[in-house]
């Protein structure tokens, strides 16, 4: 009789997790809150489109994510193109993609505009991050490309993603993100991103279907309540009022969520838990009749909108209807998170006449709002230093999350191989 282990999460590591167990002669069974798995990448009916609450692409760097697409026999159901970036500063949607965009680029000065090319050349060609694991972003930023250059380019990030986090952000973490989207470049001007046909929920049906394939067990809308510990042993779980037994578990469910869920693990760890503090988002998703620019993502610096950017989805993933993510990041603790969604809402489409005035009360065909509490953990300096090791000091127990691939920024490819790679270290696990 093959193994039950626990799976808490139905996010793409915690399906990972429990893919993988399958394969190793394991009998996961996973707990998913929710009435649907995917975590952030989960999907929903948007007026007729079934479609991501949180947008994502895909970088050609995204390895783990294109052997696991080979493994479901899903690999040629991701497309690749050219993506472009633009900027909306001081009025002006400008295009900003390649070096001759920078160099044209209205409202920066030569100096800066040599000064950030090469930074952003550099970041891409450095392989080892942990030189900037001890720095400041922000301070590592300015001493390249110099205060100009930050406050029209870089502030705004800061500012409206992090709020008083901003200056806690390590160097190494930024860095990970020029690194990623500098190698899904294919030539000096242009870059190529993907897409999944079908979007992300072609992707949780399959792993969905291997899992229950494989002898696994997926459970929705069953929340777990807490997880049994006894004399320094997992002994199982409570949910929905009653005992299971379990001698592993595997937590992938964000860290905050922990002291809850675990209340008997040692207090040094339960205190590293509580240490790790999250930004949260509210996302205004629209439909529209019309685009607002020929731009994938746009980045915005401008007084009067607050907020780093936008992401124009279909102008990565074509669809019947233009769909423009919004996403508004705050701390949770932020008196605006508490906002109702309206109040949002009119934001949105403010922003979007003002940066096309064009666009008409009547294109806009549907708007729904999603909020995430702990969408993005902080990557202060040395934060892996903070995080307990995955393999807790009980017997049985594992936790991580996305904070645990640090510097790496959240993403499905990412969660992916973190939570195979953990998968493998519970099946070598006697007990």
């Amino acid at each position: 009789m093959r193994q039950r282990i626990a799976v808490l999460g139905g996010g793409p590591m915690g399906l990972a997790v429990a893919r993988q167990l399958c394969k190793d002669g394991f009998q996961p069974v996973l707990f998913e809150a929710s009435d649907r798995l995917g975590g952030m990448a989960a999907t929903f009916d948007f007026n007729g489109l079934e479609i991501e609450r949180y947008y994502h692409f895909h970088c050609l760097s995204d390895q783990a994510l294109l052997d696991i697409l080979d493994e479901l026999e899903m690999p040629r159901q991701i497309r690749w193109t050219k993506a472009e970036m633009g900027f909306w500063f001081q009025g002006r949607l400008q295009r900003l993609e390649s070096p001759i965009d920078l160099l044209a680029f209205k409202g920066l000065g030569p100096l800066a505009k040599i000064r950030y090319g090469l930074h952003a050349f550099l970041a891409v060609r450095r392989k080892n991050w942990r030189p900037l694991d001890g720095l400041d972003a922000i301070s590592w930023i300015r001493r390249w490309v110099g205060s100009e250059a930050y406050e029209v380019l870089w502030s705004k990030l800061f500012d409206y993603k992090f709020y008083e986090y901003g200056g806690a952000v390590s160097a190494a973490w930024i860095w990970s993100r020029i690194n990623r989207l500098g190698r899904s470049r294919y030539s000096l001007f242009h870059a190529k991103l993907g897409y999944l046909e079908g979007g992300s929920g072609a992707f949780l049906q399959a792993m969905k279907t291997a899992i229950e394939g494989g002898g696994g067990e997926i459970r929705l809308q069953s929340p777990v309540a807490k997880v049994v510990i006894r004399d320094g042993q997992v002994r199982g779980l409570e949910t929905k009022g009653r005992f299971e037994p379990f001698h592993k578990v595997v937590s992938t469910v964000p860290l905050p969520y922990l002291p809850k869920l675990m209340p008997d693990l040692p207090a040094e760890v339960l205190g590293k838990f509580r240490s790790i503090d999250n930004i949260a988002v509210v996302c205004v998703i629209v439909m529209l009749r019309k685009a607002v620019s020929p731009y994938f993502w746009v980045n915005v610096n401008d007084p009067n909108m607050d907020i780093p950017g936008l992401v124009e989805y279909t102008n990565l993933r074509p669809l019947r209807r233009h769909i423009v993510y919004v996403p508004f990041y705050m701390p949770g603790s932020h008196p605006k998170y508490g906002d109702a969604d309206e109040v949002f809402v009119r934001k949105v489409k403010l922003y979007l006449r003002t940066i096309n005035p064009s666009i008409a009360q009547g294109d806009f065909l549907a708007v729904n709002v999603h909020r995430y509490r702990y969408a993005q953990p902080i990557g202060e300096r040395r934060f892996l230093d903070k995080l307990p090791p995955a393999a807790l000091p009980v017997q049985g127990l594992w936790a991580a999350d996305t904070s645990y691939y640090y510097p790496a920024d959240r993403g499905i490819s990412e969660s992916v191989e973190f939570g195979r790679r953990l998968a493998k270290e519970v099946a070598a696990k006697d007990g």
